[in-house]
């Protein structure tokens, strides 16, 4: 996993509340409770990244300006956290629908009168029987 510059723990807890405007104690009470979880150096002191402030001052705007409780704010860290990965998990699959409908493009496949699939070349004619007269297209959606 790699760290970009604004996820890097760079802010002691003393500095990281002068910058976000916060005290060191609701930073305490923010880590408690799972709000904003900043990483720890060896020491085990706080330390707080970029991404971290941005967080903290999201989390003060939420309760002062919008008055949503401690609870309410961490469901909704919680309900981003899900959007976010299932919105990645989206995009992710989107490029492996994709690959798969560049992999089969021009993929060519008869069915026979017995169930039996045969896969073709593009212009290859498939083997007919006299039994088996019907011919069959099929085509995949976009």
């Amino acid at each position: 996993m790699t760290t970009t510059s604004d996820d890097a723990p760079v802010y002691a807890i003393s500095a990281a509340a002068k910058l976000a405007g916060i005290h060191a104690q609701t930073l305490r009470q923010y880590d408690r409770l799972g709000i904003v979880t900043p990483s720890r150096a060896r020491g085990g002191g706080r330390r707080y990244s970029v991404r971290d402030l941005e967080l903290l001052r999201e989390v003060q705007r939420l309760s002062q300006e919008e008055g949503v409780s401690l609870a309410g704010i961490r469901r909704i860290l919680e309900l981003e956290h899900q959007i976010d990965a299932l919105q990645a998990r989206v995009a992710e699959l989107m490029k492996e629908a994709d690959r798969l409908r560049d992999d089969n493009a021009g993929r060519v496949f008869a069915a026979g009168s017995d169930g039996q699939i045969t896969a073709l070349r593009p212009g290859q004619r498939a083997p007919v029987s006299r039994a088996d007269r019907a011919l069959v297209v099929w085509r995949q959606r976009s």
